[in-house]
């Protein structure tokens, strides 16, 4: 029973220590960049390690063709080649943070997700 107390209170620790840790990574997750392609770069799109866009480029050739649903198909690809990259982000973010605590079954889910990611990009 003891025993059983003691890990617990190591759970709660660990628990309280995660949340200024997943502050401290989404801080860090705001600074990082990822950048999508699309068109062979005539449309590219920046994002943060969140996934938040934060900038779109739109090569001027592609403009002036005035082909609207190109530049739409573009865009989409670009960002969702964008935002892919982020989860990665996000996702390695999170598998490291979580080596340092005692979740196995977590690190083990968390690397399963790394790795489709990767087969995805």
């Amino acid at each position: 029973m003891f025993k059983s107390l003691g890990n617990l209170a190591s759970l709660v620790r660990q628990a309280s220590s995660m949340g200024d840790k997943m502050k401290e990574l989404n801080e860090q997750l705001q600074k990082q960049r990822a950048q999508g392609n699309a068109g062979g770069g005539m449309v590219s799109v920046e994002v943060n390690g969140l996934g938040d866009i934060l900038k779109t480029r739109i090569d001027r050739t592609l403009i002036d063709s005035q082909d609207t649903e190109m530049i739409e198909d573009l865009c989409t690809a670009a960002a969702n080649q964008a935002i892919g990259k982020a989860r990665q982000l996000h996702a390695e973010a999170m598998q490291s943070l979580t080596t340092d605590f005692n979740m196995p079954e977590l690190s083990d889910a968390l690397s399963q997700v790394v790795g489709e990611t990767e087969k995805e990009t």
